[in-house]
């Protein structure tokens, strides 16, 4: 196992798990697990399953890719944000654009 990716893995994990203010303990019964199962994979000790990692992805209501999108500190609600701005005019999305670039 690459262990970059074990601990980029890891820490998306718990970046994902802070932001939602949930405890490891709580967060593991909530999947089902043991006791110390998230902070295993935390501490880069174990990987979940496939089928747990998407049990994971809908405990945090992110897609896969979203998931490893390890640049995007929010996804859900960038994905709320993308979604809103599909129904936009060209000259709306320039103004948000024009919003956007002026906060940073």
């Amino acid at each position: 196992m690459d262990k970059d990716f074990q601990k980029q893995f890891s820490l998306r994990l718990s970046e994902l798990r802070q932001h939602k203010r949930i405890s490891a303990r709580v967060m593991s019964h909530l999947l089902g697990q043991s006791d110390n199962y998230i902070n295993m994979i935390e501490n880069g000790h174990s990987l979940p399953s496939m089928s747990v990692f998407f049990t994971i992805c809908r405990f945090f209501e992110i897609t896969p890719s979203e998931f490893f999108e390890f640049d995007n500190h929010n996804p859900k609600k960038n994905s709320a944000i993308t979604e809103k701005l599909k129904g936009l005019s060209d000259a709306q999305l320039s103004v948000i654009i024009s919003m956007i670039d002026q906060m940073k």
